[in-house]
């Protein structure tokens, strides 16, 4: 039953079964009580006829029921019988047609007719109506009430013929329901196998989908309203792959470039240095030199083993409320040198009782890779400055700065590993273009968002983080 297949065609074969065993069941009942019914109305017809012919004369019975007006009751082909008993249950007359035979002698209960269906003696099968009555007294002799007695009728006629076509009709209903159940099996095998069609249409292009080629799409043609979603989220999900995949590759590749460029740098300091003999002053420049190349392979490095553990999740947090104004503050004077030297600008908005609930260390790394990434890249006597403002649970950081260079399509691409605006790749410095990649997926792990803009020349992070409870 784990198939859908099976399940569609034993769920819908079932259906069937049990809508026809309905359709039997109310076809037999209804068509079995009209005939009982007619049936049952002839034999009360004969029964109060019989009874009326019956007179109570002089504390005698006279039965004045000339058998030869009905001759099935005298023997025939189609038979009937009645019998007659007083109170006392003492039989006083019979049709000829009974012979030796006796009916089953029943009482109506608290109805003017019981009816019944039983086998007398030669196997037969009748159906036969029970009454009780009271002969009638002539009008013109006065007689007793309590001096007539009361009498039981049961009137039978033979149920060959109806017992015989109710039994035909069941075999014609079970026989039909087998025939149809047969034919509905084929139908619904094919109609099936054609709905399921789609979906190994789809399966089959799923197959032939590999790592190479997943720029390859499910085609949505023909294909039934409720697969189309299905279709949808798997061309989604391939999408996904594919820049994952790109992503990788593209990640390789830079970290390949970014390793192999410092230390093409160290060998030719290197080479260069052991060419020749040299002196103690010129061997401890070359020294340095590779000593900064390697430091700024350690950072680089740092920064990968960091975006690593973020994105494994390795990062344990605890959450505390902490003043965003004295922790930008804070973390400015880091940078503070290098932005006097430049003539930049640095102003900080944020009100002093503004808060959030983060985790410390996480929210000190998110505000130092935003300001170290805003110092490098403000012009010349440029300008940055932080701003603030909550919404409902949260509140929007803004670190914005001048010297804006970036078109809109590069905004989309700032969160990328190893993307940097400007030619990188000329100069090997302390930024690998892996500190705004940290920084998303560092405000994500803290519950935040962030995204990038470039309003009239200027470019703004926006870091939306879970506000303080006594912030709001």
């Amino acid at each position: 039953m784990r198939s859908l297949k099976s399940r569609l065609m034993y769920g819908m074969i079932g259906g069937i079964i049990l809508l026809l065993i309905g359709f039997d069941f109310i076809v037999y009942n209804v068509i079995s009580r009209t005939l009982y019914s007619q049936f049952d109305t002839s034999l009360e017809s004969v029964a109060g006829l019989i009874s009326a012919s019956v007179e109570w004369d002089n504390n005698k019975l006279d039965f004045e029921f000339d058998v030869k007006m009905t001759p099935e009751f005298a023997g025939g082909t189609t038979l009937s019988y009645y019998e007659l008993w007083r109170d006392d249950g003492v039989a006083i007359g019979k049709s000829p047609s009974l012979g030796s035979d006796e009916l089953v002698r029943f009482e109506p209960g608290n109805h003017p007719y019981a009816f019944r269906t039983f086998v007398i003696e030669g196997g037969r099968s009748v159906r036969a109506v029970a009454m009780n009555f009271v002969p009638r007294v002539e009008k013109n002799k006065s007689q007793q009430a309590d001096a007539v007695q009361s009498f039981t009728l049961v009137v039978a006629r033979d149920a060959g013929i109806l017992l015989s076509h109710l039994r035909f009709l069941k075999c014609l209903l079970l026989v039909a329901s087998i025939v149809i159940t047969a034919l509905a099996c084929v139908i619904v095998a094919v109609v099936v196998k054609k709905v399921l069609t789609p979906l190994s249409l789809v399966a089959g292009q799923i197959e032939h989908i590999s790592e190479d080629n997943l720029k390859s799409r499910i085609a949505g043609e023909n294909l039934p309203t409720e697969i189309t979603p299905i279709q949808k989220q798997l061309n989604s999900l391939l999408e996904r792959l594919e820049a994952s995949f790109e992503r990788e590759r593209s990640f390789n590749a830079n970290v390949a470039h970014e390793l192999r460029t410092p230390l093409a740098g160290m060998r030719s300091i290197i080479d260069v240095t052991l060419m020749r003999d040299r002196d103690m002053v010129e061997y401890r420049s070359a020294l340095s030199e590779s000593l900064s190349i390697i430091k700024n392979m350690e950072e680089m490095v740092a920064r990968l083993l960091m975006l690593a553990r973020i994105e494994s999740c390795q990062i344990k947090f605890n959450t505390e409320r902490i003043k965003l104004g004295e922790m930008i503050d804070k973390c400015w004077r880091t940078f503070s040198d290098r932005a006097f030297a430049a003539g930049i600008v640095f102003e900080n908005h944020l009100k002093k009782d503004l808060a959030c609930e983060s985790d410390k260390t996480g929210l000190s790394i998110i505000v130092s890779n935003l300001l170290d990434n805003a110092v490098e890249y403000t012009n010349h006597n440029g300008r940055i400055w932080i701003t603030a403002q909550k919404t409902d649970n949260s509140v929007d950081i803004v670190f914005e700065n001048t010297g804006n260079q970036l078109t809109k399509e590069q905004i989309k691409s700032v969160f990328d590993c190893y993307w940097q605006g400007d030619i990188s790749r000329s100069h090997t410095g302390v930024h690998f273009g892996l500190g705004l990649a940290m920084v998303k997926r560092m405000v994500e792990l803290l519950g935040g968002k962030i995204r990038a803009e470039a309003p009239n020349g200027l470019f703004s992070i926006h870091v939306c983080l879970p506000i303080a409870k006594d912030s709001l």
